[in-house]
């Protein structure tokens, strides 16, 4: 099997292409650790140089081990035993091993911990490997963000008790969040935390659709506050695995087979508290799914990028009417729709990923080491509130486009593919499969539209906007940026015109709203990499007459940002004329036109 890093010509050149010596200087605060941790390194191109080499060493592994194993543990799955525990595949359990023996379970957290301090960009890269080789692995490798909101929150004493283990591997976590009565409405959860006479915490109820609910490590988000309703009366705690956690099913579901998904009752479990009380949802949580929500937005990306290139091959080797049916003028669209839909998502999330850093990175300087100039202070609090709009509008944009993506190149891989695509003969069933669930867990593609509708409506949209307009661009691309000014000038007339009508009315266009101001922002970033100074070659491969040429990244790129920005003009301005059509039947009419609940 290929190396799944070496392999990606787009990974490699947006890891070229982002500059990541900005965001390891940030991380490293200056590459302070260097002295004390073998692994901190002292400049910037170190630090690259470590980043791609774990990339690569990932991308070997995904290829080698972790790939080839997909299908058995698609097929075997995990196993609920009969003293409580569970069993993972064994594909799921070999490919934990090795990923622990290449020392990557501690991504983002800090050296001290035993981890690589890496960004969340590199991070999420690493998370779109794996993906592709896996999905339902990456629910396990990508829960390393439990390990991340301990070292953000928790007590010292918390965090030497488990994070050396989270870094080395020898531990999984899980976040436990969900009630069968609290689904997307967390403020509804009801688990029960009360202290005993010797004022210790336990745990009481159930929760459900737990992703590894089996791990050693638990973060529980229950109600400490019985006499207070809503998310001021939760708060987040932290527990093991033990005699009192009981894990009562394994959901039987349509994907990610290699996850287990657990029922989990709280039998009076032994609990220590995250942080502080009633925080646990408006802080620990919600930093915890915005982390979460970009790992599925990178899962995603995985399962789209394995999908195409069953498609892509299939194409150029099928033969019908006498040709390969990549000659088919419908085929031949659908496959170039699938790559650079694939390739906008990945731009959103990396950039997403890349703001993600930065905020963590001015937050972190705010609370540990603040400037002593009142200038700097001044403008360090400045920046980090932009980049905190920027990266809460971002994160819910990221988690809907890819994994909307997703679930649309893989049903098209399998169209492609026709009858042979809806056997088990090719993997693109079960990327089919993997992939439906990324735009329900985590919170829905509609809550992710709510969420991202607000920055779009706010002015953090409008400011963003404004700023990647004015970067400097290849002049040959000048009639596309004058296209995506006119996009801009639209989309807010029309957020100016929403307003008016009030808050349901945005929520009812929140979809075409959220998916104008993506495509803009996507078209801006495919002209950034179209105007790129690296220098990369990449292969143009003619499979028709089996010559092989190539081409430098930046043409390509400006084909790919013409195609993008031109064909989603007119599309977006007739999502305009629906916005402002003033339109509410939904509203006004929805008995009549969804007629009454059947009964059977």
């Amino acid at each position: 099997m290929p190396n799944f890093y070496a392999d990606n010509d787009d990974i490699r050149f947006l890891f070229k292409h982002m500059d990541l010596g900005a965001l390891a200087r940030l991380c490293e605060e200056d590459f302070k650790f260097a002295p004390q941790f073998d692994s901190a390194p002292a400049g910037a191109d170190e630090a690259i140089r470590n980043y791609e080499m774990v990339l690569d060493s990932i991308g070997q592994l995904s290829g080698d081990l972790i790939a080839p194993r997909a299908e058995s543990v698609d097929r075997e799955g995990s196993t609920l035993n009969a003293d409580g525990s569970v069993s993972y595949a064994k594909g799921i359990a070999e490919s934990l091993d090795n990923l622990a023996k290449a020392e990557v379970m501690g991504f983002t957290l800090p050296h001290r911990f035993g981890g690589l301090n890496f960004p969340n960009l590199v991070y999420s890269m690493a998370t779109e490997i794996v993906s592709r080789a896996d999905a339902s692995l990456m629910n396990i490798f990508g829960l390393q963000g439990i390990a991340g909101t301990i070292e953000a929150f928790a007590s010292e004493e918390i965090k030497q008790k488990y994070l050396h283990d989270f870094a080395a591997g020898k531990i999984t976590g899980a976040m436990v969040l969900t009630e069968p009565d609290a689904g997307s409405d967390l403020q509804a959860v009801k688990l029960r935390a009360f202290q005993d006479n010797k004022d210790n915490w336990l745990l009481h109820g159930v929760k459900r659709f737990i992703t590894n609910g089996c791990g050693e490590v638990l973060l529980v988000l229950s109600r400490s506050e019985p006499d207070r309703s809503g998310g001021l009366g939760l708060s987040l705690f932290v527990c093991e695995r033990g005699p009192t956690v009981h894990i009562r099913r394994l959901e039987d579901k349509l994907g990610i087979h290699g996850s287990p998904t657990c029922e989990i009752f709280f039998d009076n479990t032994p609990c220590q508290l995250i942080g502080e009380r009633q925080r646990g949802l408006v802080t620990y949580v919600m930093a915890l799914m915005n982390g979460a929500r970009i790992g599925i937005a990178g899962q995603s990306l995985g399962i789209a990028e394995a999908a195409y290139r069953i498609a892509r091959d299939y194409a150029s080797s099928r033969k019908q009417f006498g040709m390969a049916i990549q000659k088919l003028p419908a085929v031949r669209d659908l496959l170039i729709d699938m790559k650079i839909a694939i390739e906008a998502g990945r731009a959103m999330l990396y950039e997403t990923s890349r703001v993600v850093d930065i905020n963590i990175c001015f937050e972190r300087q705010l609370e540990l080491n603040p400037p002593a100039d009142k200038d700097k202070l001044k403008s360090l609090k400045e920046q980090t509130r932009r980049f905190d709009r920027l990266a809460s509008m971002l994160t819910p944009m990221s988690k809907y486009l890819c994994s909307e993506m997703a679930n649309r190149v893989s049903y098209d891989s399998i169209q492609v593919l026709g009858g042979s695509g809806y056997m088990r003969d090719y993997a693109v069933e079960r990327h089919t499969r993997d992939a439906r669930i990324t735009t329900i867990y985590e919170g829905t593609s509609q809550l992710q539209i709510v969420a991202a509708v607000r920055g779009v409506c706010s002015g953090t949209a409008e400011k963003y906007l404004a700023e990647l307009a004015q970067k400097e661009y290849d002049p040959e691309l000048k009639d596309l940026l004058d296209k995506l000014a006119e996009g801009t000038k639209q989309l807010f007339s029309a957020v100016a015109f929403v307003k008016q009508q009030g808050a349901d009315y945005m929520d009812l266009y929140g979809r075409p709203l959220v998916d104008i101001a993506m495509d803009l922002i996507v078209g801006y970033l495919f002209c950034d990499y179209a105007s790129t100074k690296i220098e990369m070659d990449v292969a143009v491969e003619d499979s028709d007459e089996a010559k092989e040429q190539t081409m430098p990244m930046k043409k390509r790129k400006a084909l790919v940002a013409r195609r993008f920005i031109t064909r989603n003009s007119p599309k977006n301005a007739a999502l305009i004329q629906l916005i402002c059509s003033g339109d509410k039947s939904s509203f006004t009419d929805f008995a009549a036109l969804i007629g009454p609940v059947p009964v059977e």
